[in-house]
């Protein structure tokens, strides 16, 4: 009986790269030396179902079930031999290790095309002239989408390439419809799943089996393998964990649920981990479980060794992706949007800047609980260093930053050592959209490779953004929004409708609010979420505060973490769902963006009271560019010569530097008083970002004064000296 320990994840999460959560655990045991295997048993499923075998089998399935096929359906069966010729080479392209084929893709004669097709964009728009990659990949994409619409109506209609059975698993505080659902024979993806987790047991015979569900859409398949596991292999032990656990199972009761598992943890994983290693191996006794359910004498337990302390960011080690199949994934182009797509187009190493949420006070989240509640940055040149660490292992210089809110200091000071170490890097991650988010913060973002973030405006309404207590107002969001624009960093906004209170004519004026932001050119990319009132959040715990009230008390068994709620005052949420994300879609594509907002809906809506030119007014409204003492001063740029010349003007002369500055684009020259100038060139080393000593503007005017220079608030806003933040001098 081998030691080892098997991670994995089960269908379905992304096809372009993997969840980080075994792989933050593995390197979490390397530091423990215990022995670990890894699998994505999702994009593996995947890579079995989309062949050439796989599809063949798919046919022959649906061949011997009884039944009319709808017309689409029917149009796809007719061209399975197409189909089936075509599928090895289309996952080639999409792997990236078929680029040619992008060509004959684009023809629109190669692949066969279903319902999905008549939804393109116009891709002549959308791609232009140069975008022949970027447009076989969305076609590819479609093609895809329509074989899932094949399987999902013919074959298993829990199917999803980002979530599997998730209608089981949402919102189930009762076990019953689950339980019953895994009583049944295996589907046709269960046999390609089971016979995969079949291949990998045999070869590992592991002692401890560890299933990471992060959300509903992973949890029906995980409790399939956990059985298959109990079934076939008794002598390995199974414990499952992650986010669905976390958030939907802190008051389980059902016994049941451990027909299928043998523990289930909550929270950070890497203690209760090694307390259940040490337990299943004889070196600890039951009690000393930490944050562990399990079943004792047929009931539900809870253990949580008080003595046992969680490890600090610290000392969780570097995230380990290997034994993943990295050259695998398949980067999809479901959305044409530049920003949308990030989160299914190309390989990202996930990591994690901070534990939890610096801010922490947000009404409609679970800030209660541990993932937000206990907040724990890491530093920047830990960072750094397992930034390094990574790209050495998976060859890979992207990374997205999972936080639920990146801090803007700790985000400085990663940039600055990014820079500092000539990293060449693309990052990208989510914050709050506040004013530390300066000009020059995103510049300095910009130059250390970021380029995007997503953050959460919810609803574009400055009452109900207090009401949740996002300590941000629209117009300053549109500024900050403002800046990473103009910094050439793409700005996603996850939006919000169905906060308890929100009326009708809210919703249509933050409809009108997102509307002006995506007209300026200030927002690139969104998405809207219907909100949901959670267990662990403010609004679950104290309903009453914000005027709503829960349909029940009661507490089920398995998951209870969304709650179902009436709003008294609120609007009939639902019914603006469709017009909301419609014209959301819309907005994306630059369609739409001078149309009246009624447009968007099948009945009568009020209009806005929104000023049509609010968003405009907020954007013209500059902030005085006022810097405090102890603002840090950095210099990023490249000063290549100084010419000195003489200049004259209405008989008057004086003594002129040119300072020639070169950026990757052009060169720049700033104009200065000699004597100024003298001074500026030497201080410019001084303000390297390779110094280990940052200069603050304090430092900075007591050295202009010490030169015998006067009046340095004049030298220092004028334009010469104001202007070359384009040039890379950043006040921070």
């Amino acid at each position: 009986m081998s030691a080892t320990v098997f991670l994995f994840t089960p269908p379905f999460t992304q096809l372009n790269t993997p969840y980080p959560a075994t792989a933050y655990l593995k390197g979490f045991l390397n530091t423990k030396n215990i022995p670990s295997f890894q699998a994505d048993l999702g994009i593996e499923v995947t890579l079995a179902l989309f062949s050439k075998k796989g599809l063949t089998e798919v046919f022959a399935h649906i061949q011997q079930q009884n039944g009319t096929p709808s017309d689409n359906a029917a149009r796809i069966i007719a061209l399975q031999d197409d189909y089936i010729a075509t599928i090895d080479d289309v996952i080639l392209f999409l792997q990236g290790k078929n680029p040619t084929l992008a060509h004959l893709i684009c023809k629109r004669d190669f692949l066969p095309e279903a319902s999905r097709f008549q939804q393109l964009d116009d891709l002549n728009w959308a791609f232009g002239s140069m975008g022949t990659q970027d447009m076989a990949k969305h076609l590819a994409t479609m093609y895809l989408e329509d074989l899932s619409d094949l399987i999902k109506e013919c074959v298993d209609d829990h199917f999803g390439f980002s979530r599997y059975a998730e209608r089981l698993a949402r919102s189930a505080n009762s076990f019953d419809e689950l339980y019953q659902t895994l009583q049944n024979e295996p589907t046709f993806i269960d046999n390609i799943l089971t016979g995969l987790l079949t291949e990998k047991m045999n070869r590992l015979q592991p002692a401890l089996v560890a299933i990471s569900v992060p959300f509903p859409g992973n949890l029906y398949a995980a409790l399939r393998c956990g059985k298959y596991i109990k079934d076939h292999f008794p002598q390995s032990r199974v414990v499952m964990g992650g986010g669905f656990a976390n958030t939907e199972l802190r008051s389980l009761s059902d016994a049941r649920v451990f027909e299928f598992l043998d523990f289930i943890t909550l929270d950070d994983g890497e203690a209760p981990f090694e307390n259940l290693i040490a337990y299943i191996q004889g070196n600890k006794a039951l009690h000393e479980l930490k944050r562990t359910f399990t079943l004792v004498d047929g009931t539900v337990t809870y253990f949580n060794n008080p003595s046992c302390s969680d490890y600090k960011q610290g000392q969780v080690g570097t995230p380990d992706y290997s034994d993943l199949l990295l050259d695998k994934y398949i980067s999809a182009i479901e959305v044409v949007n530049p920003m949308h797509r990030l989160w299914s187009d190309g390989r990202w190493n996930k990591l994690t800047m901070a534990h939890g949420c610096y801010w922490g006070k947000c009404t409609f989240c679970d800030i209660s609980l541990d993932y937000i509640k206990v907040y724990e940055p890491i530093a920047a040149s830990l960072l750094c260093d397992r930034m390094e660490e990574i790209m050495q292992q998976t060859g890979q210089n992207g990374f997205h930053f999972v936080d639920e809110a990146a801090p803007p200091a700790l985000m400085r000071a990663l940039a600055i050592e990014i820079i500092k170490r000539k990293l060449t890097v693309s990052w990208w991650t989510n914050i709050r959209f506040e004013k530390s988010f300066t000009r020059d913060l995103c510049l300095l973002l910009k130059a250390s490779g970021c380029i995007a973030v997503s953050g959460g405006l919810e609803v574009a309404s400055d009452r109900l953004l207090e009401l949740i207590q996002k300590g941000i107002t629209v117009a300053q969001v549109a500024k900050v929004n403002k800046h990473f624009t103009d910094a050439g960093i793409m700005v996603h906004a996850y939006l919000m409708y169905g906060f308890p209170t929100q009326t009708e004519q809210e919703t249509i004026d933050s409809l009108e609010m997102v509307r002006q932001m995506f007209k300026e050119g200030v927002l690139q990319s969104a998405y809207w979420h219907q909100f949901a009132m959670t267990a662990h959040s403010p609004v679950g715990l104290y309903p009453e505060q914000f005027s709503v009230k829960k349909v029940t008390d009661a507490v089920g068994t398995f998951a209870n973490n969304d709650i179902v709620h009436t709003d008294p005052t609120g609007a009939d949420h639902d019914m603006f769902s469709f017009g909301l994300k419609k014209s959301l879609l819309n907005f994306m594509h630059g369609i739409g963006l001078n149309d009246p907002l009624h447009k968007w809906f099948d009945f009568k809506t009020p209009k806005t009271t929104v000023a049509p030119d609010f968003i405009a007014k907020a954007l013209n409204d500059h902030d005085m560019l006022s810097f405090k003492p102890n603002a840090k001063v950095i210099w990023l740029g490249k000063q290549t010569k100084t010419e000195y010349f003489t200049q004259s003007k209405k008989g008057n002369t004086r003594e002129m530097a040119t300072l020639h500055i070169a950026t990757r684009k052009q060169t720049h020259q700033v104009q200065l008083p000699r004597a100024q100038g003298e001074w500026f060139i030497n201080l410019l080393p001084q303000l390297s970002v390779n110094n280990t000593k940052i200069l603050t503007l304090q430092e900075i005017k007591d050295s202009y004064y010490a030169a015998g220079l006067e009046d340095f608030e004049l030298f220092w806003d004028n334009k010469p000296v104001s202007n070359m933040h384009k040039m890379g001098l950043l006040r921070l």
